[in-house]
């Protein structure tokens, strides 16, 4: 059974809607990017400005997903494209439009973590207006048997776009909602067994969110977070 995600707000956006992301297709005259459990080679570090395809294979044994990160007050977390979901021995492809400045691309085999980084540079004029980054950053939650691991200490600011991924570490489905100030739940995802979901979330209304996650044989937890 596929993961579910349920969007009920505007400003919630599904992953396969967003234009930053990775192409499903996989072609031979992007950029190489070998990706394997502890390297993340990429064949061309410096770029003009414009428009980028890089050509990712996974030669890992491990399934992987790759990231370009842009700058985001003084760190490189704010999201320009990803694409997910590379199997071992699989190629796809990463679309992404560049403006002048630094980068780096993550490979995060099992698809977790910070990643094996690579710096990039892009210089010279700027070309066509650059792709609207995906989301500011990812926020990893892990669905434990014992309870919730990732969202001690989250806080946020009023307008900025999040990724909740949920991670399931146990043997039964699990769901994360996320609410608002007021009470309304403005996403909400469900996994299977050791499985994993994702919602992009607008943190619209500064004030106390919170995060709730339930399933089967387990007791309901709730983690709140301030969005200042």
């Amino acid at each position: 059974m596929k993961n579910r995600l349920v969007i009920l707000a505007a400003g919630v956006s599904a992953m396969g809607t967003l234009a930053a992301c990775g192409d499903d297709s996989a072609g031979g005259n992007g950029v190489a990017i070998t990706a394997t459990d502890s390297t993340c080679a990429v064949a061309t570090t410096a770029f003009d400005p414009g428009a980028v395809t890089f050509t990712v294979t996974n030669k890992g044994e491990k399934t992987t997903e790759v990231y370009v990160y842009g700058e985001h007050n003084g760190a490189f977390t704010k999201v320009i494209g990803e694409v997910e979901n590379i199997g071992p021995s699989l190629t796809r492809n990463l679309n992404v439009t560049l403006t002048g400045g630094r980068y780096e691309i993550a490979c995060k085999p099992g698809q977790t973590g910070d990643g094996i980084r690579t710096p990039i540079s892009v210089t010279g004029a700027t070309a066509a207006a650059p792709t609207a980054a995906a989301y500011d950053r990812e926020v990893e939650i892990e669905a434990t048997t014992t309870g919730v691991e990732g969202a001690d200490g989250l806080t946020g600011k009023a307008g900025e776009k999040i990724e909740f991924k949920l991670e399931n570490k146990t043997g039964a489905k699990r769901e994360l909602e996320i609410i608002d100030p007021s009470g309304k739940v403005v996403a909400e995802v469900e996994t299977d067994a050791n499985g994993t979901a994702e919602a992009v979330v607008t943190l619209a209304a500064p004030g106390p969110w919170t995060l709730k996650i339930e399933g089967a044989g387990v007791s309901e937890v709730e983690k709140e977070f301030t969005v200042s």
